[in-house]
């Protein structure tokens, strides 16, 4: 479908890429991954034509259309949601008139033998064909279920682009971008904008695309679950792996290791060989042996070992500030903006050394609420208030965009920085990858992902006690949001995050707050958790608000009533005897598992010898008791939620 030969990027005397070739197949799902300034989103300008390589070309074929969405673009401000996304179906709409001028003119004519009448009925056809590939006949249910799927409300139809925020703005392209249907999408970054929920629509969307897929992601998990293909930029070369991007993980480290060994190998052969020739090369015993030796040198196909990309970031918070047990305490505290209500009713303790995440819809509050913890915004109803010595580093969605273009890297930090961490500032840079030269660049010549490292770099010039951060990783590419969630992992104070990032969250945070429709819901458990407890929860929302409709068809209203409200403590009573069952069952294992690990500790208290396969049962077994304990306050968790309503 599109190939890519020889491709060649050369800027001065600095080489992006260096004759890379690979083909994209219809439905092939390829995740295109490299540490950022590898070049991806230039591939990308290069595939559609917005930039030509040095050398080499991008052959498409010519039945093929490409759907790109960049990282960022301008929207248009003249027309409401609804009619801005319809702008999508320009082609459908060009078509319905070509197939009403048709069929006049085919009702018209009486020459039904003739060959310009056959012609017309071809015509007709292939256009009637065109149509209903392009989803002519549903096109206004696929605008509703694609808005819908990308976190808009039925009652946002109607709003004018302009009242859109950036990131709703971008939602608006990839509508129109998915509505189009192209052959391939190529998509940079498309979950930077989206929340958790919008970016499960949209994997279950790719996943289930008739066309093909190339997209850039930081995300782990949106790449696990939509691709099966993973092309790798790295050094200006590119490695093809055709699995997801786990497995390429994997498979990258064994290449690494087998190329290693064998290079290894060869030069030790190579260097034996030499010294051999150089011993006997003035033997004339030895004359024949040596000629052979030189000679299968220069035969020799050299391997050359693929210079290895270790840069990652290498950072550690400062030692938090001593603060009081109660970081934060949130009483009834709510916001709104003139008519428009953004939450209330939120009610919650951050204690010291907590890990808290922020999730939920764009716009629901979560940004909100952090301004509010660091001061920036007043709730128009309850109270925000801080504990004792409370110290606050905030993280801003928008930090990168707030850091002024015109000065340098080391300016930016220069310029905040007081006392003795300005005798730091080369190494905190070179923490963050700013080395050398990279020092000196100006702040607007800087990639979305530099940007996000020196913001976080200038957020860590003091120790805080409190992080409140907002999408800290969003263009951060694989290895530093890793080593960012390893440093906030070790990091011994408390952290509150606004994140869509879930394999960034998981293992991070112990409690999730969910915004919602308004109201603020707390979940004591891991973002996996959150997010299966959520699917369970949509799904009786979904029954509920169903039920009552095909009832309705059958029954009266005010009997309708009393019925579902009936059935509803039913289900309800069903449920509870069903995790009662569930919290038993757990318990009596675990109280057989304690049982017999009580036997083998007296078996080894007794034991005169070691036997290995007894530890190795001994070691199963306390494996399995602290997973059973995980799922015993889980269910346990859920039946005492279910009890309550």
């Amino acid at each position: 479908m599109i190939s890519l030969d020889n491709l060649t990027v050369s800027y001065g005397g600095w080489t992006l890429f260096d004759n890379i070739s690979f083909l994209i197949n219809p439905k092939d799902r390829i995740g295109l991954v490299g540490k950022n300034g590898a070049g991806k989103t230039t591939l990308l300008r290069i595939i559609t034509g917005e930039q030509q390589p040095t050398s080499g070309a991008v052959t498409v074929n010519g039945e093929c259309t490409i759907g790109y969405l960049p990282q960022t673009m301008r929207v248009a401000d003249t027309t409401t949601l609804a009619d801005e996304t319809a702008k999508a179906f320009d082609e459908v709409l060009r078509l319905e008139a070509e197939i009403e001028r048709l069929t006049r003119e085919i009702a018209e004519r009486t020459d039904y033998e003739s060959a310009d009448y056959e012609a017309l009925l071809h015509r007709l056809n292939d256009a009637q064909d065109h149509y209903h590939i392009l989803g002519g006949e549903t096109r206004d249910a696929d605008i509703e279920k694609t808005l819908l799927g990308l976190g808009f409300k039925r009652e946002d139809f109607g709003r004018a682009t302009s009242e859109f925020s950036g990131g709703w703005r971008m939602r608006i392209e990839l509508a129109k971008l998915l509505l189009r249907r192209p052959s391939i999408f190529l998509l940079d970054e498309p979950t930077n904008h989206l929340d958790i929920e919008s970016i499960q629509w949209l994997e279950e969307y790719l996943r289930n695309y008739n066309g093909a897929v190339l997209l850039i992601s930081h995300d782990r998990a949106f790449l696990d679950n939509v691709t099966n293909r993973t092309v790798e930029l790295s050094l200006g070369k590119v490695t093809d792996y055709k699995v997801s991007y786990s497995k390429y993980v994997v498979l990258r480290a064994e290449r690494r290791a087998q190329q290693l060994a064998a290079y290894e190998n060869q030069q030790r052969m190579i260097e034996k060989t030499e010294e051999f020739i150089e011993k006997f090369r003035y033997k004339p015993t030895k004359s024949n042996q040596v000629q052979s030796r030189i000679k299968q040198l220069e035969r020799l196909d050299r391997l050359e070992i693929e210079e290895e990309d270790l840069a990652a970031l290498n950072i550690k918070f400062p030692p938090a500030p001593r603060s009081g047990q109660i970081v934060a305490e949130i009483k009834d505290a709510g916001m709104s903006f003139g008519t428009k209500h953004v939450f209330g009713g939120a009610n919650f303790t951050i204690g010291k050394g907590d890990r808290i995440a922020l999730v939920g819809r764009n716009g629901e509050g979560k940004t909100t609420l952090a301004r509010m913890l660091i001061g920036q915004l007043t709730p128009t109803e309850g109270s925000v208030r801080l504990g004792a010595n409370v110290n606050i580093g905030y993280y801003a969605q928008n930090q990168d965009d707030l850091m002024d273009g015109e000065f340098t890297v080391y300016d930016t930090l220069d310029r905040v920085a007081v006392g003795d961490i300005r005798t730091r500032l080369r190494d905190i840079l070179g923490a963050f990858l700013f080395r050398g030269e990279e020092i000196d660049k100006k702040v607007k010549v800087l990639s979305g992902g530099e940007r996000a490292r020196l913001a976080m770099a200038r957020m860590m010039l003091e120790p805080r006690n409190l992080l409140v951060l907002d999408e800290p990783t969003n263009h951060m590419d694989m290895r530093s949001k890793d080593i960012l969630k390893s440093a906030i992992m070790k990091y011994d104070g408390t952290v509150v995050v606004v994140s869509h990032d879930r394999e960034f969250l998981d293992g991070m945070v112990d409690k999730i707050y969910e915004f919602r429709d308004g109201a603020v819901k707390e979940y004591l458990g891991g973002i996996y958790y959150f997010l299966e407890k959520r699917k369970i929860e949509s799904l009786q929302e979904i029954e509920r608000r169903d039920a009552p409709a095909a009832k309705h068809a059958v029954e009266k209203p005010a009997a309708t009533t009393g019925k579902l409200s009936y059935e509803q403590k039913k289900e309800q009573e069903k449920q509870v005897r069903k995790l009662r069952k569930a919290v038993e069952a757990v318990e009596t294992e675990l109280a057989d598992i304690e049982r017999r690990i009580a036997g083998y500790d007296a078996k080894f208290a007794a034991a005169t010898q070691y036997n290995e396969d007894d530890y190795k049962a001994y070691n199963e077994l306390k494996a399995r008791y602290d997973h059973q304990m995980h799922e015993w306050e889980k269910v346990s968790y859920e039946l005492e939620i279910t009890e309550e309503r």
